[in-house]
């Protein structure tokens, strides 16, 4: 078995950042609802950061929003592997899907509740 050398370092630092480059450009090329999700935390996340009083009610705002992001990258990234593996329709591939987008909705109705709590209580 042949072994690829591990970089270390500053070079492993430097091909992570390139990897997460291609992945967000991926992302963004390929899939519409981290394009529509990206353009919600264009407009959400200054919103969040104005109506913040402080630190912390900024970040409980801002975070979510990122959160969505996260989230919608991770779902792409099982989709993507799930349709790799095959594209006919199989029960466990549909569950895989399902439940990627499952989390996508429980970070918007985080969002949802954060925005509430902190606006809602004034």
């Amino acid at each position: 078995m042949i072994q690829r050398q591990k970089l270390q370092g500053l070079g492993r630092m430097l091909r992570a950042f390139d990897s997460s480059r291609k992945g967000f450009i991926g992302a963004f090329r390929e899939e519409a609802a981290f394009r529509q999700e990206l353009l919600f935390a264009c407009f959400a996340t200054p919103v969040g950061i104005w109506l913040g009083h402080n630190g912390v009610e900024r970040a409980l705002l801002v975070a979510p929003v990122l959160l969505i992001l996260i989230v919608e990258l991770l779902n792409s990234a099982i989709e993507a592997t799930v349709d790799r593996i095959g594209l006919e329709r199989h029960v466990l591939a549909g569950l895989a899907k399902d439940i990627g987008s499952a989390a996508v909705m429980l970070s918007f109705i985080l969002l949802g509740v954060l925005w509430l709590l902190v606006l809602g209580g004034r």
